[in-house]
């Protein structure tokens, strides 16, 4: 609302109120009698009530809200209000309006008679009565004197309310235009529009008017004294000036002048863009005018030396020969053909033109895998700096655009903050954890990467301390994450995701040779005592101590190997040089897995499923009972809503086709089904166990054993279709570790299963359906009788 303007006589010639009129709430400040207040509305049914009114030369009720509510109703409103017109309307659309509107009378709301789209409701004119009297006279005259010895101390006020002062007797218009004018809070001036006696409401505002003016009179004291303070440091810096130029009269050296001569030969030196450099300058010019006592300088000589810190125009050369960083990544990592090959391209890509936007890549896959070491790699094969942030846990949007210079102990963000130590403007920047990102009232961190992480905006990013653009297009970005499901969507569209499988147990092998042991022994302290790992003992730590798709456990074991033999050195015993399967279980004790499904037994109702977790692949047994009942299933296992309504499709395509599976068709009408899937502190959930179930229960309902080693996934519909599925790798490699000799796959998947590599392949048996029933031969051995 802006400030009020009043008009002395009432402009409806006195006509008398309506029984019922349009009431309209506001947030701000109250309209009073005979004031002209403009407003402004965004609502779509009080635009609907203001252009009716005006339209219609019908009064209106407003009301101030007793509390700012997003949808306000009736009982958020005071009772006592305004009844106004509408003036005029400056702008109108369906949703906003700005008008000017004039007070009328004080009304009081007795009964609403209409919510929606507006409120309406009946009011009673709240009449006011004044006795003249000296008592009202001597009050009059009070305010008066007051209110201009307010304005003489400094209140602000319009230019014609002083002389319109002058000429009201009126105590009640005498009461409102001055409540107007007062610094009061909105319920403070509810009270004052309540009331309807004037001399009572005068004496209120009387002291209020007083308790303003004992105020500014120190306030005034208050300035005085600052004045003087303030003429103190200003004879202060003159006198600074003059030993100045004394100083220079003499030849003795400034240290500030020297000082400010090296930053401006460093900016000059920083290759800054024409526009940065600008901005450099002048604040430079504004430090020299600061006193270095002052906090401000440090500040601004802070600011000033970010800006000079940034590698503005320095870049390192990128290696462009392919066949050394080929070598480079091969010599870093085994296999991940997909990465590196997307690497050599960018390469050639590079080699054949000299400008290029660094992609954004996306490294997605299990924990242990190699992503975040693959980022060091990449640099030391491009020949770049490298940078890594963690965003595991940033809720700051700060932390990615950095704080304003405003705030105390303001700070680059953390992207401006690394590329300034990484001295080069075109590094491997890898931001490590996209998917753990979190958010609160701070900010919203992930929204603040959309920026940084767009090829077609962050050529001119601003960080909110530097406030000038820096170009980021050069920088190559890599994102790392276990799972895309929790990343920003918009953020999901702007990088190029390069999954990363788990390990085979060959490659495992081959990598724990060339890579892990090597390390370990040099870590440990081994490499005077050589220490050779027989391959069926790195596959036994592989297959009975760790239970991973990654790396990491498998080295903690190798680590803890050499650990013990480094023990044996120092205490002089018989040293072990050979690690065998036998030495493993000295070194590490019992076997920590199980896998081999091929050691149980098949089962009626007992089926083997495959599984994809973030972690990796695993196998999952889904077992099904039957018991005297009627027609109930029970789900156990802490099964999600997906999986449970797998279990529910499945039973009901077994229902709909018991005939064709051999099954009675009354079997629901006197059972009770259960479905359980073991470890049941383990959340689980999707559609890929679909299958699995579908065949547990015909294996129940027919008393013919399911294939232990056999496993299956898939996606069912109640038409008897098998859908495709994600993460076959991860569950192929799943399937091999735990001795699983035949997996049942949907025929969509097929050429997920040819990708995989030929080594891999050649160690199971992959059949291919389309149909439920095709499985049930495959999975169910014939009943025993």
């Amino acid at each position: 609302m802006e400030k009020a303007t009043f008009t002395l006589h009432r402009s409806d010639n006195g006509s008398p109120l309506p029984e019922s009129i349009r009431i309209i709430p506001v947030k701000e400040d109250i309209v009073f009698p005979r004031l002209v207040r403009s407003l402004e509305l965004n609502e779509k049914g009080l635009v609907k009530a203001i252009n009716e009114a005006h339209a219609k030369k019908e009064y209106i009720g407003i009301v101030v809200l007793k509390y700012h509510v997003a949808s306000p109703n009736p009982e958020d409103f005071y009772d006592v209000g305004t009844a106004a017109k509408v003036v005029r309307i400056f702008e109108s659309s369906s949703d906003n309006i700005k008008c000017l509107v004039e007070g009328i009378a004080r009304i009081k709301i007795t009964e609403y008679t209409q919510t929606e789209p507006y409120c309406m409701a009946k009011v009673e004119e709240l009449r006011e009565f004044t006795e003249k009297s000296e008592t009202v006279e001597v009050l009059i005259q009070s305010v008066k004197t007051l209110f201009k010895l307010s304005a003489m101390l400094g209140k602000s006020l319009p230019k014609d309310i002083i002389p319109m002062i002058d000429t009201i007797n009126n105590p009640s218009i005498m009461a409102d235009l001055v409540t107007v004018y007062l610094d009061l809070h909105i319920d403070e001036k509810q009270k004052l529009l309540e009331m309807v006696d004037p001399q009572k409401r005068l004496r209120i505002v009387f002291h209020y008017l007083n308790k303003d003016v004992q105020v500014r009179e120190v306030k005034g004291k208050i300035n005085d004294e600052v004045a003087k303070e303030m003429s103190k440091a200003q004879r202060e810096y003159f006198l600074r000036e003059q030993m100045k130029a004394i100083q220079r009269e003499l030849g003795e050296n400034d240290p500030h002048t020297a000082e400010f001569l090296k930053l401006e030969e460093n900016i000059k030196k920083a290759e800054m863009p024409k526009e940065v450099e600008v901005i450099a300058m002048k604040e430079l010019e504004r430090l020299k005018d600061i006193n270095p006592a002052s906090p401000e300088y440090t500040v601004s000589r802070t600011y000033l030396d970010y800006l000079i810190n940034i590698p503005w125009n320095k870049k390192t050369v990128d290696n462009l020969d392919i066949k050394q960083a080929e070598k480079i990544l091969d010599e870093d990592h085994y296999g991940l053909k997909k990465v590196k090959e997307r690497i050599l391209e960018f390469l050639a890509v590079h080699t054949l033109k000299e400008k290029l936007k660094g992609p954004i890549l996306c490294f997605c896959g299990p924990p242990g895998t190699g992503k975040t070491s693959l980022g060091k790699s990449i640099a030391r094969a491009l020949g770049r700096k490298f940078i890594r942030i963690s965003l595991g846990g940033i809720r700051d949007e700060a932390e990615i655009r950095g704080h304003r210079r405003t705030y105390v102990g303001a700070l680059p963000g953390r992207i401006m903050q690394e590329i300034c130590r990484a001295g080069a403007s075109n590094p491997i920047f890898m931001l490590d954890e996209i998917d753990k990102i979190g958010e609160d009232f701070r900010g919203d961190p992930a929204s603040a990467l959309l920026e940084v992480l767009d090829p077609e905006q962050n050529f001119s990013f601003v960080d909110h301390y530097l406030d000038v653009s820096f170009d980021l297009s050069d920088v190559l970005f890599i994102t790392t994450a276990n799972i895309l499901d929790t990343v920003h969507v918009a953020l999901r569209d702007r990088m190029e995701v390069i999954y990363l499988s788990g390990y085979s147990e060959d490659e495992k092998l081959k990598i724990a040779h060339q890579f892990l042991i090597p390390k370990q022994i040099k870590e440990n302290g081994l490499k005077n005592h050589p220490l050779e790992f027989k391959d069926a003992a790195i596959t036994k730590i592989i297959l009975e101590y760790t239970r991973e798709a990654g790396l990491r456990n498998l080295e903690r074991e190798i680590a803890s190997i050499c650990r013990k033999v480094a023990k044996e050195i120092v205490e002089k015993e018989q040293v072990t040089k050979i690690i065998t399967p036998e030495t493993i279980e000295k070194f590490l004790g019992p076997r920590k897995f199980f896998y081999q499904v091929t050691e149980e037994e098949d089962k009626v109702g007992v089926v083997t499923g495959l599984a994809w977790t973030e972690t990796g692949g695993d196998i999952i047994f889904i077992e099904a009972s039957r018991m005297r009942g009627e027609k109930e299933l029970t789900l156990t296992g802490l099964l999600g809503d997906i999986m449970q309504e797998s279990a529910i499709a499945s039973l009901s395509y077994i229902r709909s086709n018991a005939k064709k599976l051999s099954i009675d068709e009354t079997f629901y009408d006197t059972s009770e089904i259960h479905i359980h899937v073991p470890s049941g502190a383990i959340p689980k959930d999707g559609p890929s166990a679909g299958i699995t179930m579908c065949m547990a229960l015909v294996s129940l309902l027919t008393g013919r054993p399911a294939k232990r080693e056999v496993a299956l996934t898939g996606e069912i519909t109640l038409t008897g279709n098998v859908l495709p599925i994600g993460g076959v790798k991860e569950k192929i490699l799943a399937a091999i570790r735990a001795g699983v000799k035949t997996i049942v796959l949907p025929t969509k998947n097929k050429d997920d299963f040819e990708e995989i590599d030929k080594e891999i392949r050649e160690k199971i048996t992959c059949v291919y359906i389309d149909k439920i029933d095709d499985a049930v031969n495959i999975v169910l051995s014939q009943k025993t009788s």
